[in-house]
């Protein structure tokens, strides 16, 4: 664990101390080689996550280990590290860092970080949300093969409206499928677009998929978290590994391989060789309309429907319904 290394990554030299510190004890993975890993998937890490603000969450002890997520820079970094500022949800602002290219994840990594909660905009454009992200989630009693049903009803709504969707496992479970947007939107109309996409989904296959935000109404179906696109909100990373014994990476994908895919497979150790093998899934991601979501949107609203729960965090907004499950209220 002793000693330090510096590389030079994309510029910059990167200080890496303790590079023989093991992250991933039971494989016996490095803090070294999950740089290394970071470095060999950085086009595609780059083409996902690039000028993006990152919020670090940061395991001193290892995976496995406690903690703890760290939203502003320390105070000694780095001239060339880039930051930007954000906010949380209740409006306190943060100098968060930026992922400008692989040093910056390499820096971070040093910090013990493994993987990355990422903003679903630019820092150089922060008033514009240009990432619709839909989260399956599956629910107890369900998996990543009921995950794998979802999101093909998911890519066939899509396909209807003329979206393309980019899919990525998240690491663990379930599935990520993403929307690289025009810069046009802000992130309550995105949340919409995603409120839409969900009720949709659920009115077409309500035995597999649900759009409700109260757990005991859900069942066991694939919950799409349209408030994975709440202002604020970060989503693990494409590319990013997780902190599980396995070292499993969130994974972009081609959709013609989501039937073949096992999650648990896609390491630290095996996604770069599949990477050299297969280039990158995403490559051809690309900012779309929102567009035809935001019509759902519309023409839901004007059926009658009220805004979609938020989370407890955020203020009340106009026209949602109470924020209270359905069996406290018939109690009440």
């Amino acid at each position: 664990m002793s000693g330090e290394q510096v590389l030079e990554l994309a510029g910059h030299e990167v200080r890496i101390t303790s590079p023989g510190k093991v992250l991933f004890g039971e494989r016996g993975e490095t803090k070294l080689d999950l740089v290394n890993y970071y470095a060999a998937v950085g086009e595609p890490l780059m083409r996902a996550m690039g000028g993006r603000p990152v919020l670090m969450q940061r395991f001193p002890q290892g995976a496995g280990g406690p903690s703890f997520f760290q939203k502003r820079v320390p105070e000694n970094i780095p001239e060339w590290l880039e930051t930007t500022t954000v906010q949380t949800v209740n409006g306190t602002p943060s100098r968060a860092l930026v992922a400008a290219d692989v040093a910056h994840v390499a820096w971070a990594v040093n910090l013990a970080c493994l993987g990355f909660h990422v903003w679903p905009l630019l820092a150089a454009d922060p008033e514009h949300t240009d990432e619709l992200r839909l989260d399956l989630d599956p629910q107890p009693g369900t998996g990543f093969a009921e995950a794998r049903v979802a999101a093909r009803e998911l890519k066939a709504l899509l396909d209807e409206l003329g979206i393309a969707g980019f899919v990525k496992t998240t690491g663990n479970r379930g599935l990520h499928v993403y929307v690289r947007l025009e810069p046009r939107w802000d992130s309550y109309e995105v949340r919409s677009a995603a409120v839409a996409a969900a009720r949709e989904l659920e009115r077409r296959r309500p035995d597999i998929l649900t759009a409700a935000w109260w757990k005991e109404e859900r069942g066991e179906r694939i919950f799409l978290d349209y408030n994975q696109n709440a202002p604020h909100k970060t989503v693990f990373g494409a590319w990013s590994v997780r902190a599980r014994v396995g070292a499993q990476v969130s994974t972009p994908i081609a959709w013609e391989e989501l039937e073949d895919i096992d999650p648990a497979e896609l390491t630290l150790a095996s996604v770069p060789a599949r990477v050299e093998r297969d280039g990158d899934p995403w490559a051809a991601i690309a900012p779309q309309s929102l567009e035809p979501l935001l019509a759902m949107h519309e023409r839901d609203r004007a059926n009658g429907l009220m805004d979609a729960p938020w989370p407890p965090v955020y203020p009340k907004q106009p026209d949602e319904p109470p924020r209270v499950a359905p069996s406290r209220a018939r109690k009440r």
